[in-house]
């Protein structure tokens, strides 16, 4: 299984926001077992939007996650992008209107904001592609979406951090089941990389796994994950290169 995250913003090319989003939903997304082959930025520009959806659709990832673009200001563009990258129409929600109701209205009665009404702005985020279903935000105001075009799952976050993790905790990992995947973190102890390489282009080649490693420097010590279906196979993997003669101690 691979997966694939799209995260939207001028601010993250510029540099003025790190795309710490990313990041988790990646860590989230292996632990679920699925495989990270491709992490994209894009600005907020519906046409660049729109032709990343569709690269990465084209790539047939089991699971697509994008991140960013669903506010009520003019900049907040990423619905619309999907939609046009599906090829349908946006619909206004009125479950998702009510959600938004809902949400302005708590937030008037706790003072945070002067009037509760609904403007055009606040009703931009209502409009979800034609289909989908509303992912609940259980922080902020926007929804986000999910649909399934042809066998992807396309689910449609929020930018803001706090909101992003609580969508993706509360409304994609339960869509996504409960299959876990192992991950080990070692230190080796051998000098360099390249003492290193050989050793672990041999364990891939015998079992199930992959293997990140992380130099920190010439040292006494390289750091180096191993990831797997199963502990088994990644024991088997750990000393297969422990009777190559690498050391290892638990991070």
């Amino acid at each position: 299984m691979f997966a694939e995250i799209v995260t939207v913003g001028d601010e993250l090319l510029t540099g003025n926001t790190v795309d710490s989003n990313s990041a988790f939903i990646a860590q989230k997304l292996t632990e679920r077992g699925y495989w990270v082959k491709r992490i994209t930025t894009v600005g907020d520009d519906v046409e660049d939007i729109k032709t990343v959806i569709r690269e990465s659709l084209s790539r047939k990832p089991e699971v697509l996650i994008i991140a960013g673009g669903l506010g009520p200001t003019h900049d907040d563009v990423t619905m619309l992008a999907l939609a046009k990258a599906l090829d349908i129409e946006l619909e206004l929600r009125e479950d998702a209107l009510k959600r938004i109701e809902q949400f302005y209205l708590e937030l008037y009665e706790k003072g945070l904001v002067d009037d509760p009404k609904i403007n055009d702005a606040r009703k931009k985020m209502a409009y979800l592609p034609k289909g989908a279903e509303m992912l609940n935000n259980s922080v902020g105001a926007a929804p986000g979406a999910f649909l399934v075009h042809e066998k992807t799952k396309i689910f449609v976050l929020p930018g803001m951090p706090k909101e992003m993790k609580a969508m993706l905790e509360e409304e994609v990992l339960p869509r996504l089941g409960k299959k876990t995947f192992v991950q080990r973190k070692l230190l080796a102890e051998i000098t360099d990389e390249s003492k290193l390489a050989p050793i672990l282009n041999e364990t891939l080649g015998k079992f199930k796994v992959r293997i990140h490693s992380s130099p920190k420097g010439f040292g006494k010590y390289i750091g180096i994950i191993i990831f797997g279906e199963s502990e088994e196979e990644v024991e088997k993997a750990k000393k297969f290169m422990e009777e190559k003669g690498i050391m290892f101690e638990e991070v």
